[in-house]
């Protein structure tokens, strides 16, 4: 049992205060820590502004010991940390100015937490301690009072259980602290936390299919995404989805002005013939983002967030930058119903695709921490979808998306290349395009599929035009998909391919039945997968920079 003992900064009536009591003058800490529980109730004698909140206690991590770092939000890199292990924050070239500090660092938490220090690591609603097969586990039951962040100082020989409180102010009775630990197996230990909590269930267990962006972006048009429609019919049994990426729109935010040129039919048109082929039919939103050149955010610059001067906050590097709109603002707030009762009820999409959702709890505000405002943000769409559409959270803490979405991405985009190209080399953050990272999160955050949401690894490639993989390249990122995900999609015209494409198709889009025993680095490139499938004991090793693999060994 770790012994915790609590830091406590705060401000009442002006003045700052910090110390590591149970109780004073402002406050009293009920802290309760037993085999299975860490919880810490906050009880305020007077308002107190929160400026920082730890639980500290003593960890050496062993020589084979690894600590879990889980990254911020979904594209975020996760890690297994050795002791003298660092990661990086920002790479160099954004540190030129504030401008570019802060625009590659937007999509992360590096405003407001420390990289770049050996030993030093954290991470977001839960961890684990590993030694080879069995586990220490932490995880936050809630985040709703703020981001919990697990943080280890290796050179300290500390462990800390963390609140992002920052913008808050309390004056009544709060539970700060409400974090489950087991001990045991993987499967074993992540069993029991997500069972610890009262999660909605996912109305789907699998989904296999299409999304138009890793193929054109946003150049597509009603004749390209009917064309690759059609062109999934020889796999159409092995088919569940058709999803519509970015690019339909006129600008990001004005969601119900499709582009008359790119789809002069509408969008019920597109969603009624993707129903017609018997598949549900998807789109993607960015419900919160509003480009710069919106209409949206040119006639109502009142439902932006703003920051401390007054000025429209940037909430993402897309599209030439786009604003946020602040989904406290009551006009915005119906204004976002209303798009979404269009979508779903009148041009009847199944599944929403909802986007850099991050964007929206970025500041802190309205005497809320980030934490606060994103679990609310959550609910409100919700709210706004309804109970019988179906999410794809991407761009999300993940946090706050437990029993909200019925699938989520869990790591970054994939590129149309696998080797490291210029834009890699300058490692800008951690959020970046990058198919090595997406293959890194799809087996380290393996544990989430099918206990909070369906996993999504991002899509696989299998065709041979716009796209810089080799055959081995593809057929790897394809297989470690369908062997740790449940939403499973490709961005290729299916009617360019030839038969034995067609059949890995078929074979990549089958639901995996396999048994994950491990799933590990052996060194900082090489990646040992052991599993169980079709009743044999199968080991699948790949170099994730190279993508050399044993796998034709083993299909």
């Amino acid at each position: 049992m770790f012994n915790f003992n609590p830091y406590i900064k705060y401000k009442v009536n002006g003045t700052t205060y910090e110390n590591s009591k149970t109780e004073c003058d402002h406050y009293v800490l009920d802290l309760e820590v037993s085999e299975n529980a860490v919880k810490c109730v906050l009880k305020p004698k007077a308002p107190m502004e929160m400026l920082a909140f730890k639980l500290n206690a003593t960890k050496t991590l062993e020589k084979n010991e690894v600590f879990f770092a889980n990254g911020f939000q979904s594209w975020t890199k996760c890690y297994e940390c050795h002791a003298d292990d660092k990661i990086t924050g920002l790479g160099k070239i954004t540190h030129m100015n504030n401008f570019t500090k802060f625009f590659a660092g937007v999509q992360g938490d590096y405003h407001f937490a420390e990289y770049d220090k050996v030993g030093s690591f954290h991470s977001y609603t839960y961890t684990y301690f590993r030694n080879g097969e069995d586990l220490v586990l932490f995880g936050s039951r809630s985040e709703r009072e703020g981001y919990t962040l697990f943080e280890l100082e290796c050179s300290e020989n500390r462990f800390s259980i963390a609140k992002d409180i920052v913008g808050c102010t309390l004056e009544n009775e709060t539970t700060l602290v409400d974090v489950v630990s087991f001990s045991g197996k993987y499967d074993d230990v992540f069993d029991k936390y997500f069972g610890s909590m009262e999660l909605r269930k996912p109305k789907i267990d699998y989904l296999s299919g299409y999304t138009s962006w890793y193929n054109y972006y946003q150049k597509i048009n009603e004749d390209i995404i009917l064309r690759d429609l059609d062109g999934l019919d020889r796999a159409k049994d092995s088919v569940s989805i058709f999803q519509i990426d970015d690019g339909y729109e006129t600008f990001v935010g004005d969601w119900l002005d499709p582009n008359p040129t790119k789809f002069p039919n509408g969008m019920k048109y597109v969603a009624d013939k993707i129903h017609d082929k018997g598949y549900l039919a998807g789109i993607w939103i960015a419900p919160f983002s509003a480009q710069r050149v919106s209409r949206v955010a040119k006639e109502h610059p009142d439902w932006l967030i703003k920051d401390e001067k007054g000025k429209p906050l940037l909430g993402c590097q897309g599209w030439g930058g786009a604003y946020t709109l602040d989904f406290y603002h009551p006009e915005a707030r119906e204004y976002i119903k209303n798009f979404f009762n269009v979508i779903v009820n009148e041009w009847g999409f199944d599944m929403v695709k909802l986007d850099f959702l991050y964007s929206e709890a970025m500041l802190p505000r309205h005497g809320k921490t980030r934490g606060t405002i994103m679990c609310e943000a959550m609910d409100f769409l919700r709210e706004c979808v309804g109970e019988d559409k179906l999410i794809l959270g991407c761009g999300v803490p993940l946090g706050p998306s437990f029993g909200v979405v019925d699938a989520c991405r869990i790591g970054c985009d994939v590129s149309p290349h696998f080797e490291f190209n210029f834009i890699d080399k300058l490692l800008l953050n951690m959020e970046i395009v990058n198919t090595r990272h997406a293959i890194n999160n799809t087996f380290l955050r393996r544990h989430l599929d099918q206990r909070v949401f369906c996993n999504d690894p991002d899509v696989f490639f299998l065709r041979d035009n716009n796209l810089k993989f080799t055959k081995d390249q593809k057929l790897l990122l394809a297989k470690v998909n369908n062997l740790f995900g449940s939403v499973l999609f490709v961005s290729d015209n299916a009617g360019d391919y030839d038969d034995e494409t067609t059949e890995y198709l078929k074979l990549f889009f089958k639901r995996s039945e396999a048994e994950i025993l491990s799933a590990e680095y052996v060194t900082k490139e090489d990646v040992k997968i052991c599993y169980i499938e079709d009743g044999k004991k199968k080991t699948l090793r790949f170099n994730i920079r190279t993508g050399k693999s044993n796998l034709k060994n083993i299909l």
